[in-house]
């Protein structure tokens, strides 16, 4: 008979393995990878849901506590000590008086190993052995986009750029309900709430709805870029390496945002090793290319067709974490977990130059001119380059941990980078990019209780005003900087969950927040309060992109849930 319950440590070496990854602790996951010879496992290309190891120890206290509380033929629910993952449960119910029966009296002197007998004492609710989960059953496992630094795994990557696959036209399945069968809420300032409902894809929506969602993507949605020319086109990416590349219509004549949308064009290059995580999708200046960044290492530029225009795998030590286009569109620059920055010829293209500057990993990268630009790293420097300088022009030192990102402000006079320290750094560059002398004080911005993971700079600073700074963090918080003072103006506690993205309106008036709650905010910067809210129900929101002009202001979303969101704010009156 085959034992209905098996446990493999292989299979639980994969859980192990699939939860270090998505809580970022990618060297922890590279050793178990390579000590337990995880590749070889049956079980290692299968896909494990985020979360799944925390869903089943909370399945497991679930079960503990019902073993602890069974009274016979029901359960006690007086107790009111928790169960603790590591400490045995103390049961605070009243104990049942010992039942003494014949049977226990006949087998007083038989019990085995020299054991107590049942009948000169009752069994405890200690005693009994259990699984533990944490104190508090979770309704639902975290849902996380991968760290960046979450996977130092996909190091073995051939060379060569291989064959480039044609874009095909996604089969595409209209959306008929919200996430995991409910509907999206939409939220007021007012705070009343209503149903958002979701879109049909090539169907019209109910009027009175603002959010439009489009599946086509059969993986979590990572990453989405609206086109800087061509005002219609959205390019959207997912965690299995898919590039899907949409033509949203501007609103019809009517002012309805909803009109029919036709199937994607899909870019569809199979990843290396089974890695297929996109993490970065950048536009060219004049819209005619998209710079892809992916976790298999190689670098992908395809044209607006969906077409390659050329990949490499320069970057074959580590995942692409960014891949920026330069203000003129000449170079592209990437950053990666090899330590390096790449800088392509994009014309020619071919590598530039590569520049191994940090120690473990390079996480991003930023330009500040056409021949000068930022690199951040897990090292916690920040160093500025020249295209055809081998080394750092000047380096920052100051963070204790990983810098997260790094963003020139609109004047390129100023760095601002975050990191895993929970600070926010202000660094001047005026010397470098305006050859203007200053003093090298840098502003550390401090608040925050966990990781800064995002920031950027508001797009426009109204006269004899200072710049402002946002900043988000996995303390479930975003907060408004004064970056000349370093006042924190306003913290924003709306998220239950970390906060994953963030993004300014560009003409500066209103900043919108998402985050691993599902929810998406957005806030008046004058007033500093929120003005509108929208949940997609249990699942995350991974990235926004923000497009505005003409009378077009409209959000793309990058969903957990395998749909690309549009956001028609011109229908929202809060935000009139």
């Amino acid at each position: 008979m085959v034992d209905p319950l098996q446990i493999t440590a292989d299979e639980v070496n994969c859980l192990i393995h699939a939860y270090l990854k998505d809580s970022g602790f990618q060297h922890s996951a590279f050793v178990l990878r390579a000590e337990s010879h995880l590749e070889h496992s049956p079980h290692f290309r299968k896909h494990v849901p985020r979360g799944e190891l925390i869903e089943l120890l909370s399945k497991a206290l679930l079960f503990s506590e019902v073993e602890a509380h069974w009274r016979g033929d029901s359960m006690t629910l007086s107790c009111r000590n928790p169960f603790n993952i590591l400490e045995r449960h103390v049961c605070s119910a009243p104990q049942p008086a010992p039942q003494h029966s014949v049977a226990s009296t006949l087998m007083a002197d038989h019990v085995p190993n020299g054991g107590p007998s049942t009948q000169s004492q009752a069994l405890p609710e200690g005693t009994l052995k259990r699984k533990t989960s944490d104190t508090t059953v979770l309704d639902e496992a975290p849902r996380e986009k991968r760290a960046k630094t979450g996977s130092p795994i996909e190091v073995a990557v051939g060379v060569g750029s291989g064959p480039s696959v044609e874009p095909r036209r996604a089969n595409v399945q209209p959306l008929s309900g919200g996430v995991d069968g409910t509907d999206g809420i939409s939220e007021s300032s007012t705070g009343k709430e209503i149903e958002a409902p979701t879109s049909a894809l090539g169907e019209k929506e109910p009027e009175d709805s603002p959010v439009q969602l489009l599946k086509a993507h059969k993986a979590e949605v990572f990453v989405c870029a609206w086109n800087p020319v061509n005002r219609s086109t959205l390019a959207s990416g997912s965690r299995d390496s898919v590039v899907h590349i949409w033509d949203i219509p501007s609103p019809d004549q009517n002012g309805d945002m909803h009109v029919q949308v036709e199937p994607p064009l899909t870019c569809a290059y199979p990843p290396k090793e089974n890695q297929g995580d996109l993490t970065s999708l950048d536009w060219s200046p004049d819209g005619s290319l998209l710079a892809i960044g992916c976790y298999d290492s190689v670098l992908r530029v395809c044209d607006s067709s969906g077409k390659i225009y050329f990949m490499h795998s320069q970057h074959d030590k580590g995942p692409i974490f960014a891949a920026r286009f330069s203000p003129a569109g000449k170079w592209l620059a990437t950053a990666s977990l090899d330590g390096s920055a790449c800088i392509w010829d994009v014309q020619g293209k071919r590598l530039h130059r590569q520049y191994a500057v940090h120690r473990k990993c390079c996480l991003d990268v930023d330009w500040l001119s056409e021949s000068e630009f930022a690199t951040s790293g897990s090292d916690g420097l920040v160093h500025i380059l020249q295209v055809d300088h081998p080394h750092p022009l000047k380096t920052f030192s100051g963070h204790k941990s990983e810098v997260n990102q790094l963003r020139a402000n609109p004047s390129r006079t100023r760095i601002a980078s975050c990191s895993d320290d929970k600070t926010a750094r202000i660094w001047n560059i005026e010397d470098i990019t305006h050859a203007r002398p200053h003093g090298d004080e840098v502003l550390t911005l401090t608040g925050h209780k966990l990781q800064v993971s995002n920031l950027a700079w508001s797009p426009v600073t109204p006269t004899g005003e200072h710049e402002l700074l946002l900043t988000t963090s996995f303390d479930q918080t975003a907060r408004l900087w004064d970056s000349v003072t370093g006042q924190c103006l306003r913290v924003f506690h709306d998220h239950k969950s970390h906060v994953y993205n963030l993004a300014f309106r560009p003409d500066g008036l209103h900043f919108a927040t998402v985050g691993g709650d599902g929810w998406l905010h957005v806030y008046d910067v004058q007033t500093r309060q929120k003005r509108w809210s929208y949940s997609t129900g249990k699942r995350g929101i991974f990235e926004l992109s923000w497009q505005q002009f003409g009378n077009i202001n409209r959000i793309a979303m990058a969903l957990e849930n395998r749909a690309v969101g549009i956001a028609d704010l011109t229908r929202i009156p809060e935000l009139q």
